[in-house]
């Protein structure tokens, strides 16, 4: 197979490919284009929230009849808000964590010519494109899009007639996410099927890079719940279009009673959220598993504590599916149940903590390489642990109804999974970009990127904790109504300039993306010193990956400084690729 050299067409190649290597483009640059859209929303209606009645000729220019005289209309703040969160959610994160970093990496690092099935890779890629349309579609239908927030809880999501943004657009996000989620399952069965099935002779389980474990596990979780979100969809999809009551009783609008009887919003709540936390890992552990990876790497120090590492990832799998109603502590919940669902959530700070303490032995006294994808990596792990103690607060039940939907919560979930993820994400492109494209990033754009993003992170999540604990509540499209709130309308102020530098940093990164893929530096076949097989491939881009026989794997990823007893290292370098054979006496790994 590896000798095989099929004639390609422009189409074949770049568009229906069923290469892996090429649908991790695919997914990195769709989800980009997707982060645009949705960074820009977030920045549109900051505007709003920090001069809530000045008129900005940017707001007249792409919202049109949705805004009077420059200023936007209370329906489309929230539709703004809607479909940011979705996009952002499903659309960036997902696609490109495990969209782009399980199609690069899982058959590169286990010894694979491809994925099990590269049809239906191919497939996966094409209905996530397809799902991406469809949502874009929904922003310029004639009343809005969807505007019951990105968790679309019934009724305002159920009753076409509720709000604006009930109609038309509400139906093309359903139609949408069922697409999407089609999307999803196939490619994660695709990657269970590949790691389980496709790994090279000599790769253990337990020699499997981080990287791995966190996509196969995410895999997992994937397929456990994601159908979950489906049934709900198509659940609400029967209430809107043919009359039935799963979430619907006793709804009046305008003084009409309408007819339904007998469902409750409530069981839209179980099912959403049963996706819904997991979510939260689905985006996450990819994000840490390529973190693993990177400062190993640039510590040149073996990963401190793999099995414990390997235990965690499978923990917090575990716990997120079973921690759902912390979600729900204010919607009636018996109190003993919150009891139950506060104790599963204050335990997944345990694993959470093994990840991140086993990060900072890594770190502690190695060889350091500050390059962008390690200052993200740390990045992230700062992140991490800051908006994961505010987790101890919102997975408290008899704390959380003190600051549920108040703008704690939008720093909490933002710091943890939003910037943790985007980090996560960033440290891999830097550090996978000369294998996707075999030239090199430039550092000192990368540098000014990681700085600039860092700094606008904190400056806008860090005081929400303080707005959130003051009281302020989260999707109010103005509070110039309430004087209570008047004397927090600078700190809204400053956060909506930090979002607003955030967001424009990102233009540096895209800047350095997509020129260097032209005029980026030569990449070396291993210019990170890195041990994982797929730094033993070409630089140029094959079929197959390997142009001769795939590499036998003899050691563990993380054979990093290796020394013998006299402080020499073993192989006279201070990396050891998974592909080198064992020398006589040496200890197996």
């Amino acid at each position: 197979m590896s000798d095989h050299h099929h004639k390609e067409t422009f189409v074949t190649k770049y568009i229906f490919s069923t290469d892996h290597k090429m649908i991790s483009k695919q997914f990195l640059i769709t989800g980009m284009f997707m982060g645009i859209i949705g960074v820009f929303m977030s920045m549109l209606f900051r505007l709003q929230i920090a001069w809530p009645e000045t008129s900005f000729s940017i707001i007249e220019a792409f919202l049109g009849h949705h805004q009077t005289d420059g200023v936007m209309n209370p329906d489309m703040y929230l539709a703004l808000v809607t479909i940011h969160g979705t996009i952002m959610v499903f659309f960036v994160l997902t696609a490109g964590l495990s969209g782009t970093f399980s199609n690069l990496l899982i058959p590169l690092q286990i010894g694979a010519r491809d994925m099990a099935s590269g049809f239906l890779n191919m497939v996966s890629y094409w209905l996530f494109f397809l799902s991406s349309v469809v949502m874009v579609i929904s922003l310029f239908v004639e009343a809005g899009p969807a505007s019951a927030g990105w968790t679309i809880y019934p009724p305002l999501s159920a009753l076409p007639q509720a709000i604006p943004g009930s109609g038309a657009g509400m139906t093309l996000w359903l139609v949408s996410m069922a697409i999407f989620i089609a999307s999803s399952l196939i490619g994660s069965l695709n990657y269970i099927v590949t790691v389980l099935n496709l790994r090279t002779k000599g790769m253990k389980m337990t020699r499997l890079p981080l990287t791995m474990w966190a996509f196969f596990i995410t895999a997992i979780i994937g397929v456990i719940s994601f159908p979950v979100l489906l049934s709900a969809a198509l659940l609400l999809i029967f209430d809107r279009s043919f009359g039935t009551s799963f979430y619907l009783s006793d709804i009046f609008i305008s003084g009409e009673v309408l007819h339904y009887q007998g469902g409750s919003p409530v069981l839209f709540e179980h099912l959403f959220w049963f996706l819904g936390h997991p979510e939260v890992y689905i985006i996450l552990l990819p994000a840490l598993g390529l973190t693993s990876e990177i400062i190993s790497t640039n510590a040149r120090k073996p990963i401190f504590g793999y099995r414990a590492m390997i235990g965690s990832i499978i923990a917090i799998a575990f716990l997120s599916t079973i921690v759902w109603g912390h979600h729900m502590f204010v919607s009636g919940m018996n109190p003993f149940l919150g009891s139950v669902f506060t104790f599963t959530t204050v335990l997944i700070a345990i694993p959470s903590a093994v990840k991140a303490f086993n990060y900072v032995t890594t770190l502690w006294k190695g060889n350091l390489q500050m390059n962008p994808a390690m200052l993200f990596s740390i990045g992230l792990v700062s992140t991490f642990v800051t908006g994961g103690l505010t987790g101890l607060v919102l997975g408290d039940s008899a704390l959380d109804i003190n600051v549920h939907d108040t703008y704690f919560v939008v720093a909490h979930f933002h710091l943890v999974m939003g910037v943790s993820a985007l980090f996560g994400m960033f440290a891999g492109i830097y550090h996978w970009f000369p294998k996707m494209y075999g030239t090199m990033m430039n550092k000192t754009l990368g540098y000014w990127h990681f700085w600039i993003t860092i700094i606008s992170a904190y400056g806008v999540f860090f005081p929400m904790h303080f707005i959130g604990l003051a009281g302020l509540p989260r999707r109010y499209y103005t509070n110039t109504n309430f004087p209570m709130f008047d004397d927090l309308a600078d700190i809204n102020v400053f956060i909506t300039v930090m979002a607003i530098i955030g967001g424009l940093a990102q233009l540096i990164f895209l800047a350095n993306y997509f020129i260097s893929i032209y005029r980026g530096q030569k990449a070396t076949q291993n210019p990170w010193n890195s041990n994982t097989l797929e730094w033993t491939t070409p630089v140029e881009h094959i079929h197959g990956n390997w142009p001769g026989a795939i590499p036998e794997v003899h050691r563990w990823a993380y054979d990093y400084s290796k020394t013998d007893e006299n402080g020499e290292y073993v192989h006279g370098k201070d990396f050891v690729s998974q592909d080198t054979p064992l020398l006589d006496g040496e200890e197996p790994s």
